[in-house]
């Protein structure tokens, strides 16, 4: 009895294709009951993360786009909007592009776009990469999660997986797509060190040219008063990051700030260091580890991205659909290892599960899964094709 219970459980035989499917469909059928009880609490008196989006757009395309970064203004203009809440917005002026014509909307309507679009942008990237899988693309906790809080998850999400999809077809463009996340610059911190040490030097360039045509663009389009109000707005940020507060921290999804809830912040910040650090250099050695591999070497990047800022909260996740379909792809081409189907269960549903359980343990255990999801793939490189399986 015992050694066919762990039988069950290493090799999860009855995780079938088709089960897996229709645990999908469940999954999204489900969700939608979430994102509908979203809509009504974003657009109640609780508000939302997006009424800082709707809100910049808003003013911009009222002709004063500086009053994005108005503290003042963006409480009276989010708060006419019914909710008691609001947020300010601290993205660099580019975002405006993105953001102004959904601040042509009402608040309500413009939700519903926002989420609608990000999610097929997302959806389309994440089923081109991997066509065969298109259910777990559409169900993908981290994308539910993003798409509830109306954040920029499902955009910068999009980019980051279409970027690595395009990279080697169309170095021009992914290259673009990556200078496009000037908007959330933090996401691409180690794409620079990843694209010079896999000598992808169109794709790099791409995206430095990209990162100035979009300031000089949006200088010229939104004013200098703008880029000097984007500048201001790295206090409110600043004054957040200093806070002790535990529930901000709990929200966050880095290992800096589950340090901050238990170290001094010299420790905490140290330990923060030290890591983007490592992930830099698994970042430079991805593409010895999966020699001839472009997706396992992105694959490695990408999961390791979750761990080298400090700044991460789990609706930047999307983009770890990627790292963690890949061992989904690898493992029906060349087999599962023991474990392996489950541990790969836990890791698609942690953005849901990790995040619920943070607050009531007082510690978000999401880092460890990011941890977990690099070993996985990193194992899975400088080694000879496993056993075939049909999975």
């Amino acid at each position: 009895m015992g050694q066919d219970f762990l039988s069950f459980l290493r090799d999860a035989d009855w995780l079938t294709a088709s089960r897996v499917r229709a645990y999908a469909v469940m999954l999204g059928l489900a969700s939608l009951g979430v994102l509908v009880a979203a809509f009504f609490e974003a657009t109640g008196g609780i508000g939302s993360d997006f009424l800082a989006f709707w809100g910049a757009g808003h003013v911009a395309a009222g002709g004063d786009p500086s009053l994005a970064y108005d503290l003042g203004a963006q409480e009276q203009v989010q708060t006419g909007t019914g909710s008691r809440g609001w947020f300010a917005f601290v993205n660099p002026p580019p975002f405006l592009f993105l953001a102004l014509p959904f601040g042509l909307l009402p608040y309500p309507i413009a939700w519903i776009a926002w989420v609608a679009v990000g999610y097929a942008l997302f959806a389309w990237a994440g089923i081109r990469a991997f066509p065969r899988l298109w259910p777990l693309v559409l169900a993908y906790p981290g994308a539910l999660i993003a798409a509830t809080h109306a954040q920029t998850g499902l955009f910068t999400g999009a980019l980051l997986i279409g970027a690595v999809t395009v990279l080697d077809k169309y170095p021009v463009r992914s290259g673009a797509m990556v200078g496009a996340l000037m908007v959330k610059p933090h996401l691409a911190l180690l794409w620079p060190f990843w694209l010079a040490a896999g000598r992808r030097w169109r794709a790099f360039i791409a995206a430095a040219l990209a990162v100035l045509v979009l300031a000089l663009t949006s200088w010229a389009a939104f004013g200098t008063a703008t880029w000097l109000g984007y500048g201001e707005s790295w206090n409110a940020s600043a004054s957040l990051m200093r806070s002790d507060a535990a529930e901000f921290y709990l929200r966050m999804v880095s290992l800096y700030a589950q340090a901050r809830l238990y170290l001094a912040h010299p420790v905490a910040i140290g330990l923060a260091v030290l890591l983007t650090a490592a992930t830099i250099w698994l970042a430079l050695i991805s593409w010895r580890r999966f020699a001839g591999d472009p997706r396992g070497s992105a694959a490695l990047m990408l999961a390791a991205s979750a761990l080298a800022t400090p700044y991460l909260f789990s609706y930047d996740l999307p983009f770890l659909l990627f790292p963690t379909l890949f061992l989904v792809e690898r493992g029906l081409r060349h087999g599962f290892r023991p474990f392996e189907k489950l541990a790969l269960v836990g890791l698609y549903l942690a953005p849901y599960g990790l995040r619920a359980a943070a607050l009531p343990l007082g510690l978000n255990l999401t880092p460890l899964a990011s941890i977990m999801l690099v070993w996985l793939i990193w194992s899975r490189g400088g080694r000879e094709p496993d056993r075939k399986s049909g999975g």
